[in-house]
């Protein structure tokens, strides 16, 4: 989808709204460049202060770095988000993760990592079932070593992914130039089983 500049500009601190121009401040400390996704939020301040303190709020979490990307990735993945699947594989780089988990997750495929790969078919279930997973679904979830808070904690991942997977479906958010090598589209299969 191209970006509707019109009615969702790229703000910058001049031009943003309210309380935005201070929460893009807050970003480009945080990642070195204000990302076009908060630049589109800032349109709207609530939304970009709630992106900002839901974001930080998942990384208060007890899952890792790398469990805390899974959760996103497999959002990102499942919501087909074209601009959140390459910022989330940078964002993975920095964390650590074997790149053969950050492909498995660019790819919908079973994780390498068992604990993992529960965590990715767990999410994807509440991202399936509307937040109704099975009681086999949990109990598998469980079984890999998951305590009943991680899976409340998905939930608060989830709520930050609806967030801007849905923001960058409506506004068709342009990737910013940093993570244009990790461009991504969901793979064909993956659509056909999805329609």
């Amino acid at each position: 989808m191209p970006h509707d500049t019109i009615r969702f500009p790229l703000h910058d601190e001049d031009t943003a709204p309210g309380e935005s121009p201070a929460l893009l401040r807050q970003a480009g400390e945080n990642l070195g460049k204000i990302p076009n996704l908060e630049r589109v939020m800032a349109s709207s301040p609530p939304l970009l202060r709630a992106y900002v303190q839901m974001w930080e709020l998942f990384d208060e979490t007890s899952f890792t770095p790398i469990e805390r990307q899974v959760v996103y990735q497999t959002a990102n993945y499942e919501n087909n988000c074209t601009y959140c699947v390459p910022w989330h594989t940078w964002l993975s780089q920095q964390t650590g993760m074997a790149p053969a988990v950050s492909d498995a997750l660019r790819q919908g495929l079973p994780l390498p990592d068992a604990r993992l790969e529960a965590l990715r078919v767990f999410t994807t279930s509440l991202i399936e079932q509307r937040g109704h997973p099975s009681s086999e679904m949990k109990e598998a979830f469980f079984a890999a070593g998951w305590e009943p808070h991680h899976a409340l904690e998905a939930i608060l991942g989830l709520a930050v992914k609806l967030m801007s997977n849905y923001t960058n479906g409506v506004a068709g958010t342009p990737l910013d130039s940093m993570v244009k090598p990790f461009a991504w589209t969901k793979p064909a299969a993956a659509k056909e089983n999805h329609t």
